[in-house]
């Protein structure tokens, strides 16, 4: 790339200022020889040297949908009804971590206001509201891209020399960071020259790091480089970085089970979810239905405009067959895009195809289970909330709310698929008679699902005597008689429908209650920290009309030795308070 600006344009300015200032000593310490030649700070290769040193505003595009500016540390915001506090990039994780929970892809984030903004150049901004935030991002380039350069870097220090249109040294800065170089442009004008004690050096995206001996070197480094990665400067925050080599390692790692498919914007989730998909090394792909019948294709990977992408050849499974774009490989989950009408979402299925049913027997045996959830038929059984499984050893398994206990047998299986199914069998309780494949193995939680049916267990081990927390809130709640001080369902405020209930929470997870001081019905209540380490409270008054509402998985937000505030997912709000 030819010179901006040469040495020999302003070799006759030179001369006349010299003639002009024949004693000034200007050039003393400036760099000799060809490092001595001066840019305008308004050219080509200076905007060039901007946009290097410019913020990168593209890590929060997940919050902020703009990569030409970035929000300042901390703030809040709310996902999915859920307030979490941002205090660093890391914590930017745990926004995708609540965004991937649903696969519907209907999430919900507000930023909480007011909020400040750092611009390219480091100018901060206070934005009062979304419409503000909105305007801001218009301003940016169409799609989330921005004008700052991420594929090259300075190394530093580096000293850089302003000069006047006579080219005498006006000043020279050693700088430490890109802040403090673009800070250097801001005190600049329209007349400012520039240039830099050379050799510089560079840093490549890749790590490798080269050196400039002068301008002209130094804008066909960044002009070579400014498109040669992917600055991931688009509003899509699943598109985690990765290489080719480390996507076909995933793929033979384990089976994938189909947790949704859409193709040419139809669903057809129903059709193919929890189809296995078995990626081979030699390139071949082997898709078994529910039935465990084998689909033979093909599968080949490339990287195309910085993505890497899957091309999927099927003979019959033409749904799938198609060139995807890859995302996500993060937390056991990939998902594959190819348009607007066409998506994949798969998950990692190492633990729960082919492998050991003794794995999951030892797993059930080590503790006590709660049941957070089931649902059979696609009917969710809420008189089955936090009841408790016993797997014991010859195949024996009880099930108890803490009064009655129901016994049954289990059985750790494989079906045709060779996925892991634990068969209940349980007279005195059909809402868990069944053959439940395994879908979810964790240290903490097990979840089994196929269709219309579901079933998540929490661990329970030595009732959670062990945690001073749950100790100290069920000791609470023993003592004396409790009444309702509010509940709020949907932002309606409820309480005085249970104006005249008293409320016992005695041992063994029994809960007694009164009506106008006549005893009404018995259910149940549990207090544990459960697989995510928040604090539960579970209430069942089984189907009783008056109190079934009540019945739920509580988060327990506040405590004293007089009163709990809960809260559940729905935002609905429960406190009880001491008679």
């Amino acid at each position: 790339m030819k010179k901006l600006m040469s040495f020999l344009v302003y070799s006759g300015l030179l001369l006349l200022g010299l003639s002009l200032n024949s004693c000034q000593e200007e050039f003393d310490d400036t760099p000799q020889g060809e490092n001595q030649e001066a840019i305008l700070a308004t050219s080509n290769t200076a905007k060039l040297i901007q946009k290097v040193s410019s913020k990168d505003g593209s890590y929060d595009n997940i919050v902020d949908k703009a990569s030409c500016f970035s929000l300042n540390f901390p703030y809040v915001v709310n996902v999915n009804g859920l307030d979490i506090k941002i205090d660093a990039k890391a914590d930017l994780k745990l926004i995708e971590r609540v965004l991937d929970e649903l696969e519907d892809d209907n999430d919900i984030l507000e930023i909480v206001f007011p909020v400040t903004i750092t611009m390219a150049d480091y100018s901060e901004i206070t934005i009062n509201n979304q419409q503000e935030l909105r305007e801001q991002a218009s301003k940016c380039i169409e799609g989330g891209d921005d004008d700052d350069i991420e594929c090259i870097d300075f190394s530093y220090p580096l000293t850089v020399y302003s000069f006047n249109i006579n080219l005498q040294k006006t000043n020279s800065v050693t700088v430490q960071n890109d802040l403090q170089l673009r800070r250097f442009f801001k005190g600049l004008n329209d007349n400012s020259m520039i240039s830099f004690d050379f050799p510089l050096a560079l840093t490549l995206y890749d790590g490798t790091e080269i050196n400039v001996a002068n301008n002209a070197e130094l804008a066909d480094a960044i002009e070579m480089a400014k498109d040669a990665c992917d600055e991931d400067d688009d509003d899509d925050y699943n598109d985690d970085d990765f290489s080719q080599e480390e996507l076909e390692e995933y793929l033979v790692k384990c089976p994938w089970l189909i947790k949704e498919i859409k193709r040419d914007g139809q669903y057809q989730t129903d059709q193919y979810f929890e189809y296995v998909m078995n990626f081979k090394q030699d390139g071949s792909v082997v898709v078994k239905d529910r039935l465990g019948n084998s689909l033979a294709g093909t599968w080949t990977t490339r990287v195309g405009n910085h993505r890497v992408l899957l091309k999927l050849e099927f003979d019959v499974l033409t749904d799938f067959t198609l060139e995807w774009l890859v995302y996500d490989l993060e937390d056991g989950k990939i998902k594959l895009f190819s348009g607007e009408g066409n998506k994949i979402v798969m998950r990692n299925a190492c633990d729960i195809i082919d492998n050991k049913p003794d794995t999951l027997r030892e797993v059930l045996k080590e503790c006590s289970w709660i049941i957070r959830k089931v649902k059979k038929d696609g009917e969710e059984i809420d008189r089955l909330l936090g009841y408790e499984f016993k797997f014991m050893a010859e195949g024996i398994v009880s099930l108890s709310n803490g009064t009655n206990t129901s016994e049954g047998t289990w059985a750790i299986t494989s079906n045709a698929q060779g996925r892991l199914i634990m068969d209940i069998t349980m007279g005195q309780e059909p809402g868990v008679n069944f053959s439940w494949p395994l879908s979810d193995l964790r240290d903490k939680r097990l979840k089994f699902e196929v269709g219309d049916f579901e079933l998540i267990l929490e661990r329970n081990c030595n009732n959670d005597e062990d945690d001073d927390d749950v100790m100290e809130i069920r000791d609470i709640l023993k003592v004396g008689s409790w009444m309702v001080a509010q509940y709020k369902d949907d932002g309606e405020d409820k309480t005085a429908a249970y104006a005249n209930f008293g409320f016992s929470f005695a041992a063994n997870a029994l809960i007694r209650t009164t009506n106008s001081g006549v005893s009404g019905v018995s259910g149940l209540w549990r207090v544990i920290r459960n697989s995510e380490g928040e604090l539960k409270c579970y209430l069942n008054f089984g189907l009783d009309a008056s109190l079934r509402v009540l019945s739920e998985r509580w988060s327990i937000k506040a405590i004293s030795s007089t009163r709990i505030e809960l809260e559940n997912d729905s935002d609905e709000v429960l406190v009880f308070e001491k008679e």
